[in-house]
């Protein structure tokens, strides 16, 4: 019996050996234009929703879903978030695509996090994707504002929506004299 221990306990240590001198010596392809295997991509997933229930905690929104509560969300979303996470002109970024986890496009697929869960990213971030830690620019209170914007697509008041519509050009200048 001990034999067998011993055997399995070298099976184990040579396993982790070997794979943390395959990712040591350049092997493992981190680029972001490639696929990861169905493992990496289910270990990660995992790991993220994991950490999140753990450390998201069970935060209530202290925010109204005012009109002025979502425009205020809806003003610092397309000043931090919509370039990768899209707008209503442009639901499916194609620089969110270039990711890799590719981003989530709200405005096609809509925002399936709760509120505690929403918060969480934005104020910490997640590692390793590209979605930074919003809480050394943004104030929680800002935070808030954003979840209950994310919380309220399906159905935004006006002003919120005239606050995402792409900005107007100026008319070209005449060119006769």
């Amino acid at each position: 019996m001990r034999n067998f221990l011993l055997g399995v306990v070298a099976t184990v240590l040579i396993i982790i050996i070997g794979g943390y001198m395959y990712a040591k010596q350049g092997y493992m392809d981190f680029s972001a234009d490639q696929k990861p295997s169905s493992a990496e991509t289910h270990f990660a997933m995992t790991a993220v929703d994991a950490s999140t229930d753990r450390h998201a905690g069970d935060h209530k929104n202290p925010l109204q879903a005012t009109d002025e509560n979502v425009v205020a969300g809806a003003v610092l979303y397309r000043n931090h978030c919509a370039g990768c996470h899209g707008t209503p002109s442009n639901p499916d970024s194609q620089f969110g695509h270039s990711f890799n986890p590719p981003v989530p496009q709200f405005f096609k697929e809509g925002s399936d996090m709760a509120d505690n869960q929403s918060f969480y990213f934005i104020q910490h971030g997640i590692r390793w994707s590209g979605m930074p830690a919003w809480n050394k620019t943004l104030s929680e209170n800002e935070t808030w504002q954003i979840v209950t914007f994310l919380s309220h697509l399906e159905k935004l008041p006006p002003a919120a929506q005239k606050e995402l519509a792409p900005a107007e050009s100026p008319a070209p200048a005449s060119t006769t004299r």
